[in-house]
């Protein structure tokens, strides 16, 4: 059974940073492309980011795009997602998410099947 676990959310000031991780178990890991997407309150989800299978190629929304990294672990079955800069806009619960048949860049507008349960992310002004 796959399980998405996701860590690292919390509460930051304008201009902070983060780092969120996902722990996958129950896959072989480096069969998924990953990703990371977000809903805000009163809005739909989005996608925040994604990560090739061998962590060689990314994909960012534009509006994280020089301020967002992805990044993987294949021995660690870990996703990450350091969030740097971060805005009030930011907030918002963010989703781990996995997919075997995407690739990085069609994962943003498909979605894998596998979500982790979400860490909240809330920036003050």
């Amino acid at each position: 059974q796959v399980q998405l676990v996701e860590s690292g959310g919390g509460l930051v000031q304008t201009g902070g940073s983060l780092r969120l991780s996902c722990a996958a178990s129950g896959v072989i890991f480096n069969y998924y492309v990953m990703g990371w997407f977000r809903q805000a309150p009163g809005k739909e989800r989005e996608f925040v980011a994604s990560i090739s299978r061998n962590g060689v190629e990314t994909y960012y929304a534009d509006f994280v795009r020089g301020r967002f990294a992805i990044s993987r672990d294949n021995a660690k079955n870990t996703v990450y997602l350091q969030a740097n800069n971060l805005k009030p806009e930011d907030t918002a619960v963010y989703y781990c998410n996995a997919g075997a048949r995407s690739n990085f860049q069609t994962l943003a507008e498909v979605p894998g099947g596998y979500w982790g349960q979400g860490t909240q992310v809330t920036v003050s002004s």
